[in-house]
């Protein structure tokens, strides 16, 4: 649970008004969308100086050019008197402590020396990528190169043009060759993660267990709800159809947050080609085909719509599994498993959530829309005329030749 009192980082008292939206501070992305009450404080120049007092190389603060708006932490664009650009994320510890920030930075290193175009993770005069201060931890990054074409997008919104489509799935592949001598276990269970544990073990009602068991927030918040059930009715017959598919499934460190926001482009036109790949935050050790199921979920699906009139852009999945299969065509047996997984992909994911907005920011109402409007309500959707749609698609690809993809 975290403090309610104010602090020298600028945490809130439970009296301080909500922080407006101003055109340097956008409002924050929420689960239905923006909304102008921010879940953490936005970072105050004060603040960064106290941070870039360790990274003395980078130079004083000029000013703070962009607040993001996206939720879990809070994060500025900062332009030094030398002209310089970082950008400076604060995490609360209970999210992301010194250690789980490196086996990010980790990662994101390992990609770096694969020719993969991420941003610079800077080190401070110690060495160290993550610091702590009072009841935050910190991470910069240095100015990367592209158009942010995506920074107003949320994700769960569509690519701009197919074309973009196409340039993130041959950016994917990239990656996750990459990734593939990258030798470190998975991460800790920790909050907010695209995480496979569970869904990757052929029992999943005890994999289920064991995993929310070893997450006390989790289980207080699952208490008062029939949880079992809901995911025995609802979520365990896809998992029954991936099962069998499971051995195919090769372990690989992956993004795990696949979205065209996480990107840079060339330019923000149609054409354009992903440049540099941002935000590593939810990337643990999964394969490739749940990074494939999430860039779907993400990017081809407009969750934001009523349920009756989502749109699903099809010729967006075509194309980003094109550019995919362009460089690391799928096996029958991948095929088969994008098919299955991809309704019940967010299944850990949506279960941190509840966690997240319950336990750690004590909203019993944003945690009752993670639980029924993202964990049962998207997995429900596939049911519908438009998730069938989608889903027949997948299986056609499945069954065409390879040779044809």
């Amino acid at each position: 649970m975290i403090s309610r009192q104010s602090n020298d980082a600028g945490h809130p008292r439970e009296d301080e008004p909500a922080r407006v939206p101003t055109p340097d501070a956008p409002p924050q992305f929420g689960v239905s969308g923006e909304k102008a009450e921010r879940d953490w404080p936005l970072m105050t120049r004060d603040e960064v100086e106290r941070v870039l007092a360790g990274y003395p190389a980078i130079g004083p603060v000029a000013r703070l050019s962009w607040h993001s708006p996206r939720p879990f932490s809070a994060a500025v664009l900062v332009t030094t008197v030398r002209g310089e650009v970082v950008f400076v994320k604060r995490h609360h510890v209970s999210i992301r402590d010194v250690e789980g920030l490196l086996e990010e930075h980790a990662f994101i290193a390992h990609l770096r020396a694969r020719g993969v175009p991420v941003a610079d993770v800077l080190a401070n005069r110690e060495g160290v990528t993550a610091v702590t201060q009072a009841e935050w931890t910190y991470e910069l990054h240095g100015a990367a190169p592209g158009v942010d074409a995506y920074r107003g997008a949320m994700s769960w919104t569509p690519f701009a043009d197919v074309s973009h489509a196409y340039s993130a799935g041959r950016a994917l592949a990239r990656l996750h060759a990459a990734a593939a001598d990258y030798p470190a276990p998975a991460r800790a269970i920790r909050p907010l993660l695209s995480s496979f544990r569970v869904l990757s073990c052929a029992d999943l009602s005890a994999a289920l267990d064991r995993w929310v068991a070893a997450q006390p927030l989790l289980v207080s918040s699952l208490a008062t709800r029939d949880w079992r059930a809901d995911i025995a009715r609802i979520i365990a017959p896809y998992h029954a159809r991936l099962v069998p598919l499971l051995p195919a499934l090769a372990p690989l460190w992956t993004h795990g947050d696949w979205h065209a926001s996480n990107l840079l482009w060339t330019d923000d036109a149609p054409g354009a080609q992903v440049r540099t790949v941002l935000d590593f935050g939810l990337s643990d050790k999964t394969c490739a085909v749940y990074d494939l199921a999430l860039a779907i979920e993400r990017n081809a699906i407009e969750w934001l719509e009523p349920s009756e009139t989502r749109h699903v852009h099809l010729d967006h999945v075509d194309a980003l599994l094109d550019g995919y299969e362009s460089l690391a065509p799928l096996s029958d047996d991948e095929s088969a498993a994008l098919v299955a997984l991809l309704p019940i992909v967010h299944t850990e994911f949506a279960l941190s959530e509840v966690a997240y907005f319950e336990g750690i920011l004590q909203s019993r109402e944003t945690g009752d829309v993670a639980y029924d409007g993202y964990l049962i309500g998207h997995t429900r959707w596939f049911e519908q005329p438009q998730g069938q749609a989608l889903l027949a698609l997948l299986e056609r690809r499945a069954r065409r030749p390879r040779e044809t993809v």
